[in-house]
């Protein structure tokens, strides 16, 4: 039977909301004034921590919300904040019953926008209805449009990921150096994640690979790594079909359209036989 909120003069309900971090962190708080445990998340009494009015609507426009708050509980600090770590992640905001754990769950989400001013944050969340805006029709290109070793590549990912450590990282070249890579430049174009230390479960994009074979990073180091940082590399693709074809011999799942001639076509001159 479903429950009829706020039909009582005095209710025991509190709202809760809860964050799904990229890296596999959740956090759950709440605006009891103690901690509550469900759906196997321990959410945290935090009453600095506030959602504001959710208006949701029954026609197909994204529901609109936001969050603010005091950086001053342990979970969300302002170096999470500054290095990513709260970016895109998944958002859930309900009702719950600080008695019986009875909830209702009001906005699913994830967090846009992210403000820091004096030693607070103010969030923009935006709603999976706003999913339905996106131009779900692929266009076309000379490359391969897959994630590698995503949908539609279809290769295991495993097969490509090498676990290494850090033997060094070289601050001014944003660039670490793994051991033991046959051939770093197979990465050129890959991911890492941190395994250990201060970014652990942050993943990175690389760029390139220097002269010495240090893999050159896209977001900055800070802090520095030690050396014996463990890693988790991924290779790259280029997404051409060369490289599809004789790297990986997976062109029979190659998401583009090489041959297809261009705009360019219509700028060419005839040529005489």
């Amino acid at each position: 039977m479903m429950r009829t909120w706020f039909s009582e003069e005095l209710e025991t309900v509190a709202l809760f909301w809860r964050i799904l971090r990229r890296d596999g962190v959740t956090l759950g708080f709440t605006t009891h004034d103690a901690d509550l445990w469900f759906d196997g998340v321990l959410h945290r009494a935090s009453p600095g921590m506030l959602p504001s009015s959710i208006r949701r609507s029954a026609g197909f426009e994204p529901d609109s919300a936001d969050v603010r708050g005091a950086i001053t509980h342990g979970s969300i600090t302002h170096e999470d904040l500054e290095q990513g770590r709260f970016d895109g992640a998944g958002v859930r905001i309900g009702l719950v019953d600080w008695e019986t754990c009875e909830r209702h769950l009001l906005y699913t989400g994830s967090l846009g926008t992210i403000l820091e001013s004096d030693g607070g944050f103010e969030a923009q969340l935006s709603s999976r209805k706003s999913e339905l805006a996106r131009d779900t029709l692929p266009r076309t290109s000379p490359s391969c449009r897959a994630v590698f070793a995503g949908p539609g590549c279809n290769l295991n990912a495993r097969r490509f990921e090498t676990e290494t450590h850090i033997l060094e990282a070289n601050e001014e070249e944003n660039s670490v150096t793994p051991a033991g890579l046959a051939d770093p430049a197979l990465f050129t174009g890959g991911t890492l994640r941190w395994l250990d230390g201060a970014r652990a479960g942050q993943v990175t994009a690389i760029l390139g690979v220097t002269a010495e074979g240090a893999l050159v990073l896209d977001q900055p180091m800070e802090p520095v790594p030690l050396p014996g940082t463990p890693v988790r590399l991924r290779e790259g693709c280029d997404h051409t079909l060369d490289t599809c074809s004789t790297r990986f011999a997976n062109a029979i799942n190659f998401r583009g359209e090489p041959h297809l001639p261009g705009n360019d076509l219509l700028q060419r001159y005839p040529s005489a036989l």
